[in-house]
């Protein structure tokens, strides 16, 4: 969300529109620099803005809040001191199998108190729309609108050629159990014996479930098909040096790591969650199976290596035409008018 942030700020500011960020921190790198961050590590980011609200005179005409909890107090308090027209973003995942049902009980009574403070939901994807309604109420459908997230396409490199046989494969992703990455590493070891002694898998990223995963591979015998790189600043100049990239996922919003590859012109095998299949397309860009169905990821692995099923359109120009962070932005600045 890095780019985005600056660039909206520097688009509010050549609108005269004056933004104050509140962060958990005091970023300080890349365009933070030139924005107005306020932060106070011993405060809560909810108690600070509350705090900021009742001490200054700011009369703030819209408060857009990124990666707060939604249908919460904190919203019935701002209301109480600011005529502002609030604005909530959800972001976040939903696990596979649903909320228990103590949970689902108290979010859809969170939202039948507190959502009449909130003037619009944001989701950035259909999906989570979707979920948006299931956790709060079918109530607040006319108060939601999908801005889908975006990326810089310019800083990624594409890849002009892709090999139908024995392809070239890797993982972008944070190492833990919602990942699915177990899942993959036992798809591949149920593969032929021929396709397991060459397939090559590079995996980026790195998170507190890497112990088990390279537990897992050890136990399989798997060492010559795993390559755990960690975590790379290089990542977006990476995705070109293959043909396609592995997203075994259990949960998902709306993946910029989807994106990024897409953009580099690198298809993606991903599952069936989320908002993957806003931007995958079974059969066009890439290959959609069912998560956590270890046997079809294999049958999907082999057929892939082997060339019995290939994509060989470009990837690139959806992304182009509808995931950039320059229309992101474009759509969350109209809010404003």
């Amino acid at each position: 969300m890095d780019y985005f942030f600056w660039q909206f700020n520097q688009k509010c500011k050549s609108t005269n529109i004056d933004v104050d960020w509140f962060f958990p921190n005091g970023a300080n790198h890349g365009a933070y620099k030139s924005m107005t961050i306020k932060y106070d590590p011993s405060k809560s980011i909810e108690g600070l803005f509350l705090e900021n609200l009742s001490q200054t005179d700011n009369h703030y005409t819209h408060i857009i809040t990124h990666f707060l909890e939604l249908c919460t107090p904190f919203f019935q308090q701002v209301k109480q001191v600011s005529k502002a027209k609030i604005i909530g973003v959800d972001h976040n995942p939903r696990p596979l199998e649903g909320y228990p049902v103590a949970k689902r009980l108290k979010k859809r009574i969170k939202g039948l108190i507190f959502s009449r403070y909130i003037d619009l939901f944001v989701g950035v994807s259909e999906y989570t729309i979707n979920e948006l309604l299931k956790d709060f109420g079918n109530h607040l459908k006319p108060k939601t609108k999908v801005i889908y997230n975006g990326i810089n396409t310019l800083e990624i490199e594409a890849r002009t050629t892709r090999s139908i046989v024995k392809p070239t494969f890797l993982v972008a992703s944070h190492l833990r159990f919602s990942k699915g990455i177990q899942d993959l590493i036992q798809a591949v070891a149920l593969l032929p014996g021929s396709i397991k002694k060459e397939i090559k898998i590079d995996i980026f990223g790195d998170g507190p479930y890497k112990m088990q995963l390279l537990s897992l591979v050890k136990e399989l015998k798997l060492e010559h098909c795993f390559d755990f790189k960690g975590s790379s600043a290089q990542l977006k100049s990476l995705y070109c040096l293959y043909d396609y990239m592995l997203q075994p996922t259990y949960m998902e919003c709306f993946s910029l790591s989807i994106l990024e590859s897409l953009a580099a012109n690198v298809p993606v095998i991903t599952t069936n969650v989320g908002g993957n299949e806003e931007a995958i397309t079974n059969n066009d860009n890439g290959f959609i199976f069912e998560a956590r169905n270890i046997p079809q990821l294999t049958n999907l692995l082999q057929d892939v290596y082997l060339g019995n099923k290939k994509i060989t359109a470009d990837t690139r120009k959806l992304i182009e035409d509808h995931f950039t962070i320059d229309k992101m932005v474009v759509n969350y600045l109209k809010l404003l008018s």
